[in-house]
Order: structure tokens, then sequence, then C-alpha cells
């Protein structure tokens, strides 16, 4: 029975008129007396109705007989309704409800009549909506004994509740099992699939889905266009998002309000506020009209991207508007203005929310410990944590682990520990950024055996056993794949009830170190000199099914450079992109700064424009990068550093990365004339050097006896308040006496003052010798 099957029907009283009546009252006759009354049943069928059917539903004498009776109507499409599904699962739900069903079961099966999967589907969903999952999957596993076929309603009723339990890989192999038996899926399947995919983060996954229902012929609704344009958002994919957006308009599919909320969350918490506004000004063209969830996700976006004016200005907005804040709206405030240095501030909106007759909830609370830990008030902190009990809410993981962050911020790593070792005494499991937090805070403060002990409890969980077995046993299960595999060949085998045992024993367990938990102890082990241990992690991740990240190879490639194995790093780097993991800028500026200090300033240019050649895929940007290396290779640096900026400027991204690199490495190589031509060309495009660039190039210039080019990279620094140590400035003072440029010297000295130099702590005996008294030509 799928959900289109169902008609509409009134429920509770309905007004039957005589006929109605006497229909009823001869049914439940049949179903009192007759002990095998399909037969009588299918000679009634004619003038029953839906609303007939939900009321011998209300009024059967037994559970057993209405399941039955259930069972029988719903193979009839003119009888299906969703009154009678619904009321079949009350019946069910009620007192002795599911042993009369399955008394039932065994009397059909007896007499060889095969049952309906709505019936069955309806015992499902009754044990689902009572708390018994592994009741429901295992009336699901036991349909083909009752000679009951699942159809495509059953299976999404079951794919629903995988979902729901966060067993997003059972779902997925009962789907394929769905697909091996010649069960059509449905739009709804699809809808349900694509959710819980997006839910896992496995948004590659639900856009494959997406093309495979279109594969099927299924038309897209607004539902499914609505959770994969979700998913693209999630993935990063905004213009893919905007894309889908329009195709569904031209596909006459409106979009609704989650829709286009949607879209705006996705742009904001990416940080693309400008965009958001932008298609905000669209759908305000299309009737989109701003509520509280278009407000919150703006407001937030904004708080993030560090426009905080702006935020508090569409907040006023949106209650000039009389658009009334909610929980969550003010939860997003507190973040905001505690983000933005604001902490004291922010506890008065915590006011105006109980005077507004909201009570906060502990993710409310949550926001404002952390605002506190942040600025290191952890006494308040605490305070607050035990708020949370007094006004009858409760403390949660998330707390605990903001609390943890916050000690072992301040070096209080003991009472973190103690912390965390207290949590499951009061009811809150550790999750794995509470694990992370604690590791990484032993890491910092040096204690890397403490550390390790805590990831391998971690990685045993609640459940040793079950955590040997899985690892150890005769069917290993290393990673992700293998879980799948073992899965897949449990549903294959009809044993979906032992597949669903398994992932709610794994999830049970507690939690499995991730990425950033191997990154933490990565980290702490290269910090300790320690790389053979930090490259065995590694391995392991990999082994264990967890991809690493930029930030995994970045470390690793960090800690390989500082001990001087620079073949094994970049050999790690040509790694990197077959894996999977694209290289980072961080990880190409720690490269190049080590070529740089190698007197290899050369093939950091050459490496930079090899990340550039795999990171910009457009035609007019390969043409570019070509011809910069050409002009390189020439000898033409001006022309190529120029060329670059305006790539840069073509991609909205300016900044002094990488060419302060190139700058320093320059001046390494005494090669002051091409640093000093960076720092020109820099200042041209309105780019800001960094103040070690400047620093280093001063001195050089100095070296060099080139002191009216260090006068104009002085005065840049000053503009740009910038102060350095007293290396700097004194060098550039002394030089000029030295060079009879006495008044230039006192000049810079004077504005140096102006810029809040301390002139008398700050210059050496000799420069204020030189500046003050001695008498050279001025």
């Amino acid at each position: 029975m799928g959900a289109s099957s169902l008609h509409s029907s009134s429920s509770g009283a309905s007004f039957f008129d005589a006929l109605g009546l006497a229909a009823c009252d001869r049914v439940l006759s049949v179903i009192s007396t007759v002990p095998d009354f399909e037969p009588q049943l299918d000679f009634l069928s004619p003038i029953l109705t839906t609303a007939v059917v939900a009321e011998v539903l209300a009024d059967a004498p037994a559970p057993r007989l209405a399941f039955r009776f259930f069972s029988w109507a719903s193979r009839q499409r003119h009888l299906r309704s969703w009154a009678s599904y619904n009321g079949c699962i009350s019946i069910l739900r009620s007192p002795g409800g599911f042993d009369s069903a399955w008394c039932a079961l065994n009397e059909l099966k007896q007499q060889g009549v095969s049952v309906s999967p709505a019936a069955f589907t309806a015992l499902i969903s009754a044990y689902s909506a009572s708390g018994q999952v592994e009741k429901a999957v295992e009336a699901f596993e036991r349909m083909p004994e009752f000679s009951s076929r699942p159809n495509t309603f059953a299976y999404n009723t079951m794919l629903q509740i995988f979902v729901e339990k966060g067993v997003i890989v059972l779902a997925l192999a009962v789907y394929n099992q769905m697909i091996k038996s010649d069960c059509r899926p449905n739009r709804s399947t699809y809808v349900i699939l694509m959710s819980g995919l997006c839910k896992a983060g496995k948004t590659e996954d639900a856009r494959l889905l997406f093309d495979e229902m279109l594969h099927q012929g299924i038309t897209p609704n607004t539902a499914v266009y609505t959770v994969f344009l979700s998913s693209l958002c999630k993935a990063n994919r905004h213009d893919e998002a905007s894309a889908l957006l329009e195709s569904m308009k031209q596909k006459n599919c409106k979009p609704d309000l989650v829709t286009y909320h949607a879209l705006l969350n996705g742009f904001c918490n990416s940080g693309k506020i400008s965009e958001a506004f932008e298609h905000l000004r669209r759908f305000k063209e299309d009737g989109f009209v701003l509520g509280l969830s278009g407000y919150s996700c703006l407001i937030d976006g904004l708080f993030k991207a560090g426009r905080f004016e702006e935020a508090c200005h569409h907040y006023k907005e949106m209650l000039e508007n009389d658009v009334v804040p909610d929980v969550k709206l003010y939860t997003i405030m507190i973040r905001g203005y505690a983000i933005n240095g604001k902490v004291e501030e922010s506890f008065s909106f915590l006011s105006e929310m109980t005077g507004r007759g909201l009570v906060p909830d502990t993710s409310c609370y949550n926001t404002l410990i952390k605002g506190l830990c942040d600025i290191g008030r952890l006494n308040r902190a605490r305070s607050l944590v035990l708020e949370i009990s007094q006004n009858d809410r409760f403390v949660n993981s998330v707390t605990y682990t903001i609390m943890i962050c916050g000690l072992c911020k301040e070096g209080l790593i003991d009472e973190a520990h103690k912390i965390f070792d207290e949590m499951e005494s009061h009811g809150c499991i550790p999750t794995v950024m509470t694990f992370n937090s604690l590791i990484n805070g032993l890491c910092k403060a040096r204690k890397l055996e403490e550390a390790r002990i805590l990831f391998y409890k971690m990685e045993m969980g609640r459940n040793p056993s079950l955590y040997l077995r899985l690892s150890q046993g005769a069917n290993k299960i290393h990673n992700k794949s293998d879980l799948r595999q073992a899965v897949e060949d449990m549903c294959q085998s009809g044993h979906v009830l032992k597949a669903y045992k398994l992932l709610r024993s794994i999830i049970d367990c507690g939690v499995v170190p991730d990425i950033v938990t191997y990154n933490t102890l990565v980290d702490g082990l290269c910090k300790a000199g320690n790389l053979d241990g930090a490259i065995k992690l590694f391995k392991e991740a990999h082994l264990k099914g967890l991809s690493p990240d930029p930030v995994t190879y970045g470390t690793l490639i960090d800690g390989l450079l500082k001990v001087h194995k620079e073949d094994e790093a970049f050999a790690l780097l040509q790694h990197m992109s077959p894996s999977g993991c694209a290289p980072s800028r961080s990880v190409y500026s720690t490269l190049m700064r080590t070529l740089c200090r190698k007197k290899r300033v050369s093939q950091a240019v050459t490496l930079w424009l090899n990340y550039l050649s795999q990171s910009l895929k457009l035609p007019e940007d390969a043409d570019k990068i070509a011809t910069v290396r050409k002009l390189f290779l020439e000898g033409n640096l001006e022309e190529a550093i120029r060329g670059l900026v305006e790539l840069d400027q073509n991609h909205g991204v300016l900044g002094p990365f990488p060419y302060t690199i190139w700058l320093i490495g320059f001046c390494q190589v005494r090669k002051i004339d091409e640093a000093f031509l960076i720092f020109q060309i820099l200042m041209q495009a309105k780019i800001h050097p960094t103040p070690p660039s400047c620093a280093l190039l001063i001195n050089y210039l100095c070296r060099s006896w080139k002191l009216e080019s260090a006068l104009d990279v002085m005065y840049y620094t000053l503009d740009k308040g910038f102060i350095f140590d007293r290396q700097v400035g004194n060098r550039l003072l002394k030089k000029l006496c030295q060079q009879n440029k006495k008044d230039a010297a006192l000049d810079l000295a004077e504005r140096m003052h102006l810029s809040g130099y301390d002139m008398d702590a700050y210059l050496r005996v000799t420069t204020k010798f030189l500046l003050y008294y001695w008498p050279g030509e001025r």
C-alpha cells in the first residue's frame, strides 16, 4: 500500500446513513462469528466504504480480529485510507495489541492466507512509535514467513526508521535489496534517503541518488529539490545550488519557504553574505517574505562574517517588522556578541528573552558558558553550569566539552580530566569533540602518554568485547568499507535485524576517533620530535578508512621539514592529490618558506605556479599562468609578479601571500633589488606587506646602503602603526647619520615618536650619540 493509495477519510465520529450502519453491523457479525471470515468479506466488499472500515476497526470486539480485518481491507484498493491505517496502529499500541497481532498472523499462516504488506507496515509503524525499533525490524524481516512481500510503502517505512536511528548504511543496504527484489522506489524513497545522506554529510552520495531518481523517470517535487539543494550548499557547491533553483522554477516546480531558507542558509554558512543578499532580493521578487527563519540565518551569517553592525541592524529591523524572536535567534545574538568580545553585553539578551516569557534552553546557556570560557572567566562559567540545573534544564555533552576546552586553555588539565571522568555519572556520554578537546589539551601540556591512553579508551568505547570482536575476530571489520560490506551481506541473507543490532551496538558503544583526533595526536607527536610515531599514526588512520585531510598532511610535512627531511616532505606533497586530498595554501606556504630558507627562491616560485595550475581550471587562467611561468624563466620578475597579482585580483583574492615569502627569500639570497621590487608592486596594488617582511627588507636595504628605499619602507610601517624591535629602527637611524643624512634621521626619529615609539627607551646609546651629539654634516 503506497501513500498515494490511501484515500482521505474523516476520522472519529463519521456520519452513517442506514446503509452504512447496516454494512458495519454485517461486517462485525461476520468477523465475530466466522473463523475464516475473509471469503465472506469478499462478497461484502462492493458495499463497503473507507468510513465503514474505520468504524469496524473502532468497534471490533478484539484487537486480533481488528488486525486481521485490516489485513483483508488493505488488500481492497477502494477501502484503503489513512484513517483505517492510523486506527490500526492505535489498536496495536493498546495493551495486548502486539501479541494479538502475532496471534492473527499465525492464524492466517496456518490457513494459508497471505498477509497484506499494509498490515505488516502498520505493525512496523506501531512498534517504531512505541520505541521498540528492534521489534519493528524483526517484523519486517519476518514478512516472507507469512507470504507477505514488502511493497514500496513498507520499504519506505523501514528506510525512514533507519534514517531516524542514524544507520544510513543499513538504509542503503535495504534500498539495494528493494531494487533487487523488483520493488520500484517512488519519490518518497529518494526524499528519505537523500535526507539521511545529507545529515550524514554524504553529499556526493545524495547527488548520485538524485541522478538515479531521474534515470528511473521520477520527476522531482519541491521536497526532493529542497533536499538536493541543501546537500549542494553543504558541499559548498553554491553555483550548482543556484542553478538547480532556477531549473526547478523552469520546470514549474514552485519553491517553498523551506527551499528559500535552505539556499539562504547555505550561502550564509559559507560566508557568502553578499551573494545571500542578492538571492534574497530575487526571492522577494518571487513573493518571498523574510520571516523569523530567514532573519535568523542572515543575522548568524553576518556575525560569522565579522559584520557586527549589519547583524545588529537587521535584528532591529526584524523587531520593527513585528517579527518576534525565539530562543534560537536569541542564542544567535548571544553568540554574535560573544565572538565580537562583548560577552557582558550578551547577557542583556538573556534578560530580554526571559522578559518575553521565553525559557533559555541548554544550547543558549552553553553559548554563554563558551563566551565566558573564551575570555577566561571560568568561575562565572562554573556558576552558569549550576544555574542550568536550577532552571530545570540539563547539562549535556556540549556543556562539558566547552568547560573542558576552557580549562585546558587555562592550563587546568587535571580539573578538565576530572570533569571528563565525571561526565557519564551525570548521564552525559563524551562525544568525539569531548575526547578531541581533552586529547588536544593533554598534547599541548606535553602529556602525550595520557593523550595516547585516552585515544585507546576512545577506540575501545564502552564495550571492549565488541571492539575486540570487530577488530580481532574471524570476520574483522577494520573500516567503514568493511562495515558497509558486512551489512550488505547480512541484508542479502535476510538478516536485517542482525545488521541493525550490529550498527546500533557500534553507535551505543561510544565514539570512534575521527580525523581531528588523529590530527591532534600527530601534531603532538611532531612537536615532541617523535616523527616515527606520527607517521605510524598517519598510516593507522588510512587503514581504518579515515581520509587524512590537509591538516594531517600539513602537520606531517611541517614536522618533516623541521627535522630537515625535505625529500620526504615533498614526497608526501606528491602523495596528497592522488589520495583525493588537494594540498592547501598553508601546506604550500610551509614548503615555500623552507625552500626560501634553503636559498632556493626560484623553486619556491615554481612550486606556487604548480599549485595555481592544479587549483585554477579556467582556460584563461591556464594561459595566464603559462605566461607568468615564461616571464619568470626569462628573468622578467616584475612582469611575472604583476601577472600573478592581476590573477589574484581576477579571483577576488588580495593579500600579501605568497609575495612576502618570496620577498623574504630574495633578501636571504642577497637579491635586495628584487625584494624591493616586490614591495613596490604590492604597494601599487594596495596590498599590505606583513610586518616581518618589512623589518627584514629594511635591514637588508640598510646593509646594502640603499637608505632611500629603506626610508620608504620604514615610513610605510609608521603609517600602518607597526612597532619594530630596537634593531630595525636603530640600524636605519645610524646608517642615515653615518651617510651624512642627519636631517633625514632626525625627521624619522620625530615621526617614530609621533607614531608611538618611546624613543628614550628605544634608542641605543650609540644611536643617541650620532643623532644628538655627533657633529656630522647635516
